[in-house]
Formats: C-alpha cells, structure tokens, sequence
C-alpha cells in the first residue's frame, strides 16, 4: 500500500518521483560501497592467511614437527609458538577497538587504510586454521558461509520487518557466546564448545539480517562525502565481522581437521 501511494504522489508531484529515484539511486550506491568495503577486507584476509600460512609450513625438517611431513619454520616458530603469538592475538582487537573509537576523527583515506591494516591482522591471526583443518574443508565451509550470509543479508535489506527488536537477544547472545568461549579455555569441554558453535551460527545468522536492515536505515541522503563514506566503513565493518565469526563457527561444526 505505501508504494502504491508513493507511485499515486510521483503521478501527481514529478518532482516527488524524482526525489525518490534520487534517493533510491543514493542508497543503492552506499550499500554497494557497504559491500565492496566488505568483499575488498575479506579477500586482503584470506590472502593474508594464506600468505602467513606459507611462509610459516615447510618440509624441510626442523624441530618444530607438524605431522605429515610438515615442520614450522622459524618464521613460523616466532609468530605461533615465541610469546608474539600474543600479540597477533590481540592485535586485531586493538585494531577494531581503535577504529571503533576514533573513526569520527579520522580521514576517509585514514578509515580505510585503518579497516585494511585490520583485516590484514584478521588474516595473520586466521593463518593457524590452515594447520588445524583439512584445506577443501575451509573452502568448502568458506563457500556455505559466503551462500548463507548472501541470503541472510538480502532478507535484511528486503524485509519490510522491523528486526531492531531482536537486536537486544542477539546481543545478549554474543555476550554469551564470549563468556562461555572464554570459561572453555579453561574447561576445555567438547560438548560445550559444540554448544557455542551451534548457538553462534544462530547469533551471527541474525545479526547478519539485523546489521544489514540497520546500516540501510543508516543512510541519509543529506549527509556529506566524508559522513558517508565513514558510515560505509562501519557498516563494512559490522558485515565483515558477522561474515567473519559466522564461517568460524561453521568450520568448528563442519571443518574436517587435518590429522582426522
């Protein structure tokens, strides 16, 4: 009913349609920027992961056994093993808070390189799932994840519902999924990281639907180059972390491990 009277103001009022369009126009143009911010800081990931990855596996033999034939180098040693590993840990999570915190004061050109230099630690960081997993089952699982966020993302942007209401459950929900991650460091329990999985993909399934309704209703036409493009980069941002913990969370349930 509303486009239909949306179409019945265009007929009466040209410059209404016109308005319209113009927005319509605008707002396919900022989700395409969402979108390509998005793709460009999983592929830096992904090669980032995969560059790490091989610099740090050799079979040239050396103290650092993996099985099957592979041995760490010492590149591999210094990043995984020698007490930097805590920083490629915790690296990402300054990165994202820093942005998070300071992405009103900075350039376009100094938010983007900012998400790239985080995506590129994401990548570092993500490099051990290769020496954890059977590589066909990361792509394999990498493809569910890239098939299932497409689809979740295009209901967000679609639905005429409002999923602001299950915002708060699925905070509460990531609140969860963090604490009980973090009591099994210490537990170490199969059966509760199954758990975590299995109610991960759930949260993150939704958040897709929900951040994508929300950096869509983010979009005002007013709003300058800089404004824009700095919303883009958020919204990039929250779509790429959703992308980002919703694959993890299908390859711990999915994923074949390498010595199975």
């Amino acid at each position: 009913m509303s486009d239909y009277d949306r179409n019945v103001a265009g007929r009466l009022n040209p410059s209404v349609a016109r308005s319209q369009a113009a927005i319509d126009q605008g707002l396919r143009a900022y989700m395409l920027g969402v979108y390509n911010y998005m793709v460009l800081g999983l592929a830096i990931t992904g090669a980032a992961a995969l560059g790490v990855y091989m610099l740090s596996v050799g079979s040239t033999p050396s103290q650092y056994a993996l099985g099957n034939g592979q041995y760490l180098t010492q590149f591999g040693y210094t990043l995984f093993v020698s007490p930097l590993k805590y920083v490629v840990m915790f690296a990402p999570l300054a990165a994202v808070f820093f942005l998070s915190f300071r992405i009103e004061r900075m350039s376009v050109s100094a938010a983007q390189l900012t998400f790239w230099i985080y995506a590129a630690l994401v990548g570092i960081s993500l490099s051990t799932i290769f020496l954890v997993y059977a590589h066909g089952s990361i792509v394999r699982v990498f493809f569910i994840t890239a098939a299932s966020f497409g689809a979740l993302s295009l209901y967000g942007y679609t639905t005429q519902r409002d999923l602001s209401a299950m915002g708060s459950f699925l905070i509460m929900g990531l609140f969860g999924i963090i604490i009980a991650s973090l009591v099994n460091i210490f537990l170490g329990s199969t059966m509760l990281q199954f758990i975590v999985s299995v109610v991960g993909v759930l949260v993150f399934a939704g958040l897709t639907a929900y951040d994508t309704q929300r950096i869509k209703e983010m979009y005002f036409a007013g709003d300058d180059t800089a404004v824009m493009g700095k919303k883009a980069i958020m919204g990039a941002l929250a779509l790429y972390l959703d992308f980002i913990n919703l694959f993890m969370m299908l390859l711990q349930l999915f994923g074949n491990r390498s010595n199975d």
